[in-house]
């Protein structure tokens, strides 16, 4: 027989629960509105940026770290802002390495009941209460992911978007795997897909997997370079209560 488990707290009862009244529908449309406009009011300066995903589980001294920490100096190196989850781990690792390098770090948090609280490497961050919301703004400002190694909510993100590459609902994208040995099932289970035809090869292609930083930044310069053109940034609007905050450089490969 099989048991459905309690739901562990209100949040979970009412999205279990179905339809609610349409006054709280309504109410919850506000608050996912008002997370999207903090959201973009807070981020509207913050860009180009290259959006980094990883586990909040590693800890200083994980090689996984250091090699996120390397990332985020790439990133900076190459002009583009650095922008992660905001947590801890490979989060904080990548943009502690973009302070190192003097560069720009973002963090869009995200509420959760363990693990996620914002790392103390964060020029701009904002908090955000759904997932959705947060995934919007990961990719919103971004010209490309690196993914380091992670677990459920990194493999989200990563399939999310290889998806909107593969519907063209986003184009010219560029996404690099970062940890050969943490990733050689799943590159190869992906080729498996070319194989049986689920995936197309083209899918593939924006893919880069690697362990080198630079191979990685270089990829995204690549992409960039070829597809997209960084605009000038508009002047914030003090009547607006905008704050620019820096002046960015444009990204060397862009």
């Amino acid at each position: 027989m099989n048991v459905i488990p309690k739901p562990t707290g209100p949040e979970e009862e009412i999205y279990l629960e179905g339809a609610r009244s349409r006054g709280y529908e309504t109410r919850f449309a506000f608050k996912v509105m008002w997370e999207f406009i903090k959201g973009f009011r807070t981020l509207h300066f913050v860009g180009p940026c290259v959006t980094v995903f990883g586990s909040a589980r590693y800890k200083e001294g994980h090689p996984y770290y250091d090699m996120a920490r390397q990332v985020g100096g790439a990133i900076a190196k190459a002009g583009f802002t650095t922008m992660t989850g905001g947590g801890p781990g490979i989060m904080e690792a990548a943009n502690r390495g973009a302070c190192d390098e003097e560069g720009r770090s973002v963090g869009v948090n995200i509420v959760l009941p363990m693990e996620q609280e914002p790392n103390p490497y964060l020029d701009t961050q904002v908090t955000i209460r759904y997932f959705f919301v947060r995934k919007v703004l990961l990719l919103k400002y971004s010209y490309g992911f690196v993914v380091l190694p992670g677990g459920f909510g990194t493999m989200d993100e990563l399939f999310e978007t290889l998806t909107l590459v593969q519907t063209r609902s986003i184009r010219d994208f560029p996404i690099v795997l970062m940890g050969k040995d943490y990733y050689k099932e799943l590159w190869a289970a992906l080729k498996d897909m070319v194989v049986e035809g689920t995936i197309s090869a083209d899918d593939l292609k924006l893919v880069l997997l690697t362990d080198d930083p630079n191979e990685a930044i270089d990829h995204i310069g690549y992409y960039v370079g070829r597809n997209f053109r960084v605009l000038r940034r508009r002047r914030p609007f003090w009547w607006l209560f905008e704050n620019s905050r820096r002046v960015w450089k444009k990204p060397v490969n862009a």
